[in-house]
Parts: structure tokens; C-alpha cells; sequence
């Protein structure tokens, strides 16, 4: 049972400060001084327009490109042979994109690649690839194997026409993202679906020898993922907790005789645990 949080992806190259940062938003780091991509995505834009720009870019690099280092194609070599399901807060979709089996996962958090309507009218969310696209190629990036590109001398626009901003096909209401940060966030039939999934694989392996993974989970949304992995944990004598984190390796006294505690880079673990 593997749970996974955002250092699993910052290990990956995933970065939303730094160089990458700056690669993809520099204009807007000059007009609005975000210090971070994070923080720049809750900026009440004065426009729709503008608000799509900053975030078309932001979901292409986090979601349809391809993390820079393997770590989740080392994960999945080294549990691709064995009775695994993934429980994760993390909304970049890298678990399928290595490889792993879309129904052993559980994204609870939400999805980059999801909209939904932001009342929200209708429990329902819509795919955003082909939207996506066309508002950073409106912006002047082109769309490359290596990921954005914007030609020699052309400064990006950081508006996107105002025919591109995505409404809701019910109410005519905006499109937001389909990230859970209120009551508005939808779930789904693929959520309710993930969710039963992972239930059943916790009653198919209740009380069996089983190890509860966690990858570089912090302490934001510690009852997701964390609190529910240590309380199981105390519930089977069976079960092995492990915890994999660059900073945060703990778990409570209790557990200590049923545990793993390794501190460090994730990928540097992993890559040498692979065969």
C-alpha cells in the first residue's frame, strides 16, 4: 500500500520554485513578483484571460510534460510484480504515466488535467488537454517534445483570447480547476469509483502481512495518508510501516518495532533499491 505525497514528485524534478520557475514565468515573476508557481495560481487576476495564461502554462509543465528525473519509473520496477494500490494527494498525474495501472490508483486531492464547473452546477469534470494546448500556443509557446519552446526573440503574451476561457456546458458558469481546495471540489463517478477501490483492497488485506509505503508526505493533509497509515499499522502485528522522506522520516514510539525510517532523497533510495 503505497501512499505518496508531493516530495515523491519534487524528488522527480517536479520543482515549483527555482529554475523551472523561472524557465516557464518569468514575465509574470517581473509584473507580479511571485515568489513561487504555487502561490502565483491563488493571484486574483483582473481578468479571465490572464488568469488561463498563467495557469494553461501552468498545467502543461505539471501535468502533460514528463517529470526530468525517473523516479516514478523506478517505483513502478520495483512493485509492478506485486498485489500494489497507490493512495495519493498528488494531482500530476506521474503514477500512469510511469506505467502504473490506473485502477490501482487513488487521487483524492483532484487532477491538473481536470475542470469541473466552479458552482458547481453538476457533479461532472472534463478532460483539459486540447484546451490546454491551444492557450499556450496562443500565448506564442510551441508545443515540443521537450516540452514548451518559445521561438528566438518572441516574448510570451500573458493573455489568452478571450474565445479560449473555458465555461461551464451546463450553467455557462467559469471552468475552475478540479482541485480540492473548498467545498466546491467535485467528485466524480472516477473518484466515488477510486475510492471503492481502495477501500476494497484495504478489507481484501485486513490483518495479512502487508507494507504501508509513504513517500514524501508532509504534514498538510497528514489524515489523508499519514495518520491513517500509522493507525493501521497498529491495528495488524502483521504490518510493516515504512517512511521515505528528505526531512520527515518519524513515526510515533508506538510503531517504532513495526517500522522503517529513512531519511533522504527519495530517488537516490529508490534507485538503489532497484534490481
Amino acid at each position: 500500500m503505497i501512499g505518496a505525497g508531493s516530495g515523491l514528485s519534487t524528488s522527480a524534478g517536479f520543482t515549483y520554485t527555482g529554475e523551472r520557475f523561472q524557465k516557464y514565468f518569468a514575465d509574470f515573476i517581473a509584473r507580479y513578483g511571485f515568489r513561487d508557481m504555487y502561490s502565483g495560481g491563488f493571484y486574483p487576476f483582473a481578468s479571465f484571460e490572464e488568469h488561463w495564461a498563467y495557469w494553461s502554462r501552468y498545467i502543461y509543465i505539471n501535468r502533460y510534460m514528463d517529470p526530468p528525473k525517473p523516479v516514478y519509473r523506478d517505483l513502478f520496477q520495483l512493485v509492478q510484480e506485486k498485489d500494489y494500490f497507490v493512495l495519493t494527494t498528488n494531482v500530476d498525474h506521474c503514477f500512469q504515466k510511469a506505467g502504473f495501472d490506473k485502477h490501482r490508483l487513488f487521487y483524492t486531492q483532484g487532477d491538473y488535467g481536470l475542470w469541473q464547473c466552479s458552482r458547481p452546477c453538476h457533479p461532472k469534470t472534463y478532460d483539459n488537454k486540447a484546451a490546454v494546448c491551444k492557450m499556450v500556443e496562443a500565448q506564442g509557446f510551441q508545443i515540443t517534445a521537450q516540452g514548451l519552446t518559445l521561438p528566438g526573440g518572441v516574448s510570451p503574451a500573458m493573455t489568452v483570447p478571450a474565445e479560449l476561457v473555458p465555461h461551464c456546458p451546463v450553467c455557462g458558469a467559469p471552468m475552475a480547476m478540479n482541485l480540492r481546495a473548498d467545498d466546491t471540489f467535485v467528485e466524480d463517478a472516477g473518484w466515488h469509483a477510486a475510492a471503492r477501490r481502495y477501500e476494497d483492497f484495504l478489507r481484501r488485506h485486513e490483518g495479512a502481512h502487508i507494507l504501508f509505503w509513504e513517500l514524501g508526505v508532509g504534514g498538510n493533509t497528514p489524515v489523508i495518508i499519514k495518520y491513517p497509515f500509522w493507525r493501521m499499522t497498529a491495528q495488524n502485528p502483521k504490518a510493516v510501516y515504512a517512511c521515505l522522506n528528505l526531512e520527515a522520516a518519524y513515526c510515533p514510539p508506538e510503531l517504532r518495532r513495526q517500522a522503517i525510517r529513512l531519511g533522504g532523497d527519495i530517488g537516490t533510495a529508490l534507485r538503489q533499491l532497484c534490481p
